[in-house]
């Protein structure tokens, strides 16, 4: 007799849980949050909790999502058996609006959040946050991940680029425009705020020391006190002319150097202030009239850049170079030769030095 008892029993179970998955199961027009199983190229397949499948396809699949397998997602159901007995699900719904709401509370709020780098091109990063892809461009990028490359060329800048795909950068939204599906975000901002909160504890005149982190055409980048990060442009880098930093700084290099200005989040460094200058006491080594032994250091179209001494160089004027028209500075010497001079002027203030081959070759020859 306990038979069709157990029998009763087994089929008030099986109502009881068909009912349970009945209310769970999702209708038309919810949003349903699963995760991403299959990713094709013109469609994308979602578990919803183990319950059902759903499959987003054509033009429910926003251009602006760059989902891969395992990706958390909400979509909008909009059918629900389709061929496939699947779910029919779209991504262009109340979701989508829900994040741009969120995304518009980060622009006024200005929250630091994290983001994933998808992609990189030539202009930036491609990003995604709530769901949207966005555009993190080069010129929003902190000093460390900027692409700080000699020459600025352009593949090699792609290259550094293409290097930060895959890590989390956190940024700030600094734009988000729903019409015209624009998301912009920035991780210079951040770096902004951490440089700022540290910064105001030095003003113009404070000594530092760091390392170089960069060098670059204009200049060196160096790093102190954890974040701060200062620039020593190439005309206070030495007290002598050079052509490019590279020529007195590499990466890695400790040194020391003065703050010479602050401009909100910047930091302008000079490396030559704390070594005297050698043109103050140029005139009680140099005068007018002295013959000088020098060494071509450089070549132009308009003369001789020659050095007298590590710290002072002088230049013999393409005017200066021979009695005879000169067409071709090259025709007169090499880099690394040497020559006696005459000094024909002297400019402490301004760092400059006059020579003249064509003259203390004329008095050579008199002599």
């Amino acid at each position: 007799m306990s038979t069709p008892t157990k029998a009763v029993e087994m089929t008030e179970l099986e109502r009881l849980l068909t009912e349970d998955a009945m209310a769970s199961y999702p209708k038309v027009a919810d949003t349903v949050k699963g995760t991403v199983v299959s990713v094709g190229r013109n469609e994308i397949r979602i578990d919803i909790a183990g319950v059902a499948v759903g499959i987003v396809r054509g033009p429910e699949i926003d251009p602006n999502l760059h989902l891969t397998v395992g990706d958390e997602i909400e979509a909008t159901v909009i059918d629900l058996d389709n061929e496939f007995g699947e779910l029919e699900l779209s991504f262009k719904g109340a979701d989508r609006k829900k994040s741009w709401d969120k995304l518009k509370e980060l622009v006024t709020s200005g929250v630091i959040v994290p983001v994933k780098v998808l992609e990189a091109n030539k202009g930036g990063l491609i990003v995604r946050l709530e769901g949207v892809a966005g555009f993190l461009p080069v010129s929003q990028l902190s000093p460390e991940n900027y692409p700080r490359v000699t020459g600025g060329e352009k593949l090699k800048i792609l290259e550094k680029l293409k290097s930060l795909v895959g890590t989390n950068l956190d940024v700030k939204v600094i734009d988000a425009n729903e019409e015209s599906e624009k998301l912009i975000v920035s991780e210079k901002v951040v770096w902004e705020g951490k440089q700022e909160s540290v910064i105001s504890k030095y003003k113009i005149g404070s000594i530092i020391e760091g390392d170089v982190t960069a060098v670059t055409d204009f200049g060196a980048f160096v790093r102190f006190d954890a974040n701060l990060e200062g620039l020593v442009h190439i005309s206070e880098i030495a007290w002598q002319r050079i052509d490019h930093p590279r020529d007195v700084l590499k990466l890695g290099d400790h040194v020391r150097a003065e703050i010479i200005n602050i401009e909100g989040s910047k930091i302008f460094l000079s490396m030559k202030k704390l070594v005297e200058d050698p043109w103050r006491r140029v005139g009680d080594r140099f005068k007018v009239g002295q013959n000088v032994t020098g060494r071509v250091l450089k070549i132009n179209p308009f003369g001789l850049f020659v050095e007298l001494d590590p710290d002072i160089h002088g230049l013999a004027h393409i005017s200066e170079l021979s009695s005879k028209p000169v067409k071709d500075v090259n025709e007169i010497a090499r880099v690394g030769d040497e020559f006696e001079f005459r000094v024909v002027s002297v400019d402490p203030e301004n760092h400059r030095l006059g020579l003249s081959l064509r003259k203390a070759k004329e008095e050579t020859t008199k002599a």
